[in-house]
């Protein structure tokens, strides 16, 4: 069932309790679901949370690490051990705050791309992607170069203002730098 716009404006989340046997209830269809259908909410875009049935604490933030991990755990993983590892080295940094923003406008970049790459492409047989891919692959390089200099550059600025603002609140204490 697709979300539905009320009077204010607010989408109805689906809501998802979870109970203490691990279990996960899905209110829209009256229903026990597991992770694998989580996950092809995600897929679909659905706008859902997870609450934990007895505290109505949020937990979707929780199931969907579980997700990844599970999906890290599966396949070819999209994550090295060193960028996992560079990602936990954010936490308890000055830079946290901006890393999640930072992360998701990189994230909202290539969605857009991939969008945009596959309406263009609906067209395109088998053979012709293989095709297409192989003729691409620089080129596809090249553009996500581009767009690792622009987040390059981003994090530069952030690192500058943040340090101006660092000089600026130490000067109004009267400590220098």
């Amino acid at each position: 069932m697709p979300n539905k716009k009320t009077a204010d404006t607010k989408v109805n989340q689906r809501v998802i309790k979870k109970y203490p046997n691990r279990r996960l209830y899905d209110t829209d269809t009256s229903s026990y679901i597991t992770l694998a259908e989580v996950k092809r909410l995600v897929m679909d875009s659905e706008s859902f949370v997870v609450r934990d049935v007895k505290t109505s604490e949020d937990l979707t933030r929780s199931i969907l690490l579980q997700i990844m991990l599970e999906e890290e755990a599966n396949g070819s993983p999209m994550f090295t051990a060193p960028v996992l590892a560079s990602v936990i080295r954010f936490y308890g940094h000055a830079m946290q705050g901006l890393m999640g923003g930072y992360l998701e406008k990189n994230m909202q970049s290539l969605m857009d791309f991939q969008t945009k790459f596959g309406e263009q492409s609906k067209g395109l047989s088998p053979e012709m992607w293989t095709q297409f891919a192989a003729l691409q692959s620089p080129v596809l390089q090249a553009m996500m170069g581009g767009n690792l200099e622009q987040s390059k550059n981003m994090l530069t600025q952030m690192q500058e203002q943040m340090q101006k603002q660092t000089g600026q609140m130490l000067g109004a204490f009267g400590i220098k730098r």
